[in-house]
């Protein structure tokens, strides 16, 4: 039995490693219900986020065996991460997605390593969605996880440096002598960069910035620290709403020179200059990585995109001449609780604006389903994936 909308949600467990977020809670499922959709969740999806399934049924779910069964009846998929080969089923999730079905999660199609996927999508006729592909205007902003997530994504950013440190973060006095605060380099200051900045301040660490935007570095100096840049052509640094756009090559190479020097005196560098939609600029080589003191530490935010160290291992930690490098991709899954409640109300938004109220039929021509629309009907229609596979 279904509500007015004819349609079913589906919530499956997320299978990547560590990832304990859920893409609906029991007060979202309530949401939902208000719309006129009903749900069906996969036992035990909320678990990691402490969200039982006996309270997903108080507020109107239906709890079903396994994830099969969730891509077998549900209408539209809602998820966290990309999807993943499932060892239980032996099946990849996008084998288990059906034509004409609905999914909607964090796909990053614009990043090489997820292309395949998009195209078995595509090849597929799934109607797919990216959250990361929401656009940056106001409208959009209780729909927007990459801002929700980035705050989580900051402030984590320098507890995993923290803990992959292996000296002291603040200045401490012993009876010996004093021992010097940790140099933490932050580049890129947008929401990611500007918690890093502030929970690295709180640790004790001296701490610097980087961006190519002049008002990015101003928001930054709010915070108290030096925030450094070069002067870009503003036609080149800034695009749609303020956010950075992807640097021409001659460029880059001017940044990477000026970046060169900061990079080889931190101890911690937090690595989040995104452009929204597309692929993340490599602005740190190999071998400005090994300038670095073996022991420190880089922690690349942007691997989701790609990332932006060229020995960035994506979704592993790795060393590289005794410098450990931090490429997972799924640091808010390691906050379940708060990351879950603000995903899964930016989801519910999303659908909400999707339908309109007024039937299965989403808005075309609505900015934010153009700008998070993927794939539909056999057609790729993400601008930064065909970007990036060369076909726009």
């Amino acid at each position: 039995m279904t509500g007015r909308y004819n349609m079913l949600i589906g919530i499956p467990k997320e299978i990547m490693a560590k990832e304990n977020r859920v893409a609906a809670l029991p007060e979202t499922i309530g949401k939902f219900k208000g719309l006129g959709f009903d749900v069906l969740v996969e036992t035990k999806a909320g678990m990691g986020a402490f969200a039982h399934d006996d309270t997903y049924q108080q507020a109107g779910a239906e709890i079903v065996a396994d994830a099969a069964e969730v891509f077998a009846r549900a209408d539209i998929i809602l998820k966290v991460k990309e999807p993943l080969f499932n060892e239980t089923f032996n099946r990849h999730e996008i084998d288990m997605l059906r034509e004409n079905q609905i999914l909607i999660t964090f796909l990053h199609p614009a990043a090489p390593s997820n292309h395949g996927d998009v195209k078995k999508l595509q090849a597929r006729g799934v109607t797919a969605f990216t959250m990361d592909g929401i656009p940056r205007i106001s409208r959009a902003q209780r729909m927007d996880p990459l801002t929700s997530m980035s705050a989580i994504t900051g402030y984590k950013a320098i507890i995993i440096a923290a803990a992959n440190f292996p000296k002291f973060i603040p200045m401490i006095g012993t009876s010996i002598g004093m021992i010097k605060p940790a140099n933490i380099l932050v580049i890129g200051t947008g929401v990611v960069g500007l918690q890093a900045i502030a929970t690295g301040k709180r640790l004790g660490g001296v701490v610097k910035a980087v961006d190519i935007r002049p008002d990015a570095r101003q928001e930054a100096e709010s915070l108290g620290i030096k925030a450094v840049g070069f002067d870009v052509p503003p036609e080149l640094a800034i695009g749609q709403g303020g956010y950075a756009k992807a640097l021409p090559q001659e460029w880059l190479e001017k940044e990477r020179t000026q970046l060169a020097p900061l990079v080889a005196e931190s101890d911690i560098i937090i690595l989040s200059a995104l452009v929204p939609g597309e692929v993340a600029q490599h602005i740190i080589t190999r071998e400005m990585v090994e300038s670095m003191k073996p022991g420190s530490v880089i922690v690349d935010v942007s691997i989701d995109q790609g990332g932006n160290c060229a020995a960035t291992v994506p979704g592993k930690e790795s060393y590289h001449n005794g410098v450990y490098i931090c490429g997972i991709k799924n640091i808010p899954g390691s906050l379940p609780v708060h990351s879950s409640w603000l995903y899964a109300n930016n989801l519910y938004y999303f659908v909400e604006n999707l339908f309109k109220g007024v039937g299965s039929e989403f808005d075309m021509t609505d900015e934010i389903v153009k700008g998070a629309l993927v794939t539909h009907k056999g057609k790729l229609f993400h601008r930064g994936t065909l970007k990036a596979m060369g076909l726009a």
